[in-house]
């Protein structure tokens, strides 16, 4: 494991290779599982503001669904997460033409309409975060849907922590990012000797 600050990091996030392959899973993260994205309590009211803004990068019965539940709904554990269509697919999802799922939310921050980029929780996947009292756990998730993530992300030489490397400084900062390449790179070495 790697100690960063107040957050834990499991080996696999140094080790396992990942790099999305929308070609091949047509973003089926946005569409496959039991619940919603998990959303942090902060993120919600932003979620609100940006919401008029992202409404017309959204499906019909995303919109339909929004009206009726809001941007939180709580999970089997009671924490907020997006409402699902249905139960499939986020209700932010969006399926281009390209038959790949995409983020209303990204859609409209892309176009400059928003400055809510997509819930931290997509933005940082595969990672998931637990929160403890004086410190946070990152592990990385494994899920068949992103096998072509894994094959992908072994065949260009990236790892979990070097493909989110820009979601990891959105939420921990540049210099916990460096700290956490500092840590790569030392323990690498140390393997090695």
């Amino acid at each position: 494991m790697i100690v960063i600050d107040n957050t834990v990091l499991s080996d696999d996030i140094a080790e396992k290779h990942f790099v999305c392959d929308l070609i091949k899973c047509k973003g089926a993260c946005c569409e496959a599982g039991d619940y919603g994205a998990p959303l942090l309590e902060s993120e919600i009211a932003e979620m609100e503001e940006a919401l008029e803004a992202t409404l017309p990068y959204m499906s019909e019965k995303g919109r339909a669904v929004v009206a009726k539940q809001g941007v939180a709904v709580p999970d089997d554990e009671k924490e907020p997460s997006t409402p699902l269509i249905e139960g499939r697919e986020c209700a932010f999802a969006i399926k281009g033409k390209d038959q790949i799922w995409k983020c209303a939310y990204e859609l409209a921050f892309k176009a400059g309409k928003t400055k809510f980029a997509k819930p931290i929780s997509c933005h940082l996947y595969p990672i998931r975060i637990t929160k403890y009292d004086h410190y946070q756990a990152l592990n990385y998730h494994q899920w068949h849907v992103c096998a072509p993530a894994c094959h992908n992300g072994k065949d260009l030489g990236v790892t979990v922590a070097q493909f989110l490397k820009g979601p990891l400084i959105r939420t921990y900062g540049e210099e916990w990012y460096q700290k956490l390449e500092a840590a790569i790179v030392e323990k690498n070495s140390n393997g090695k000797q």
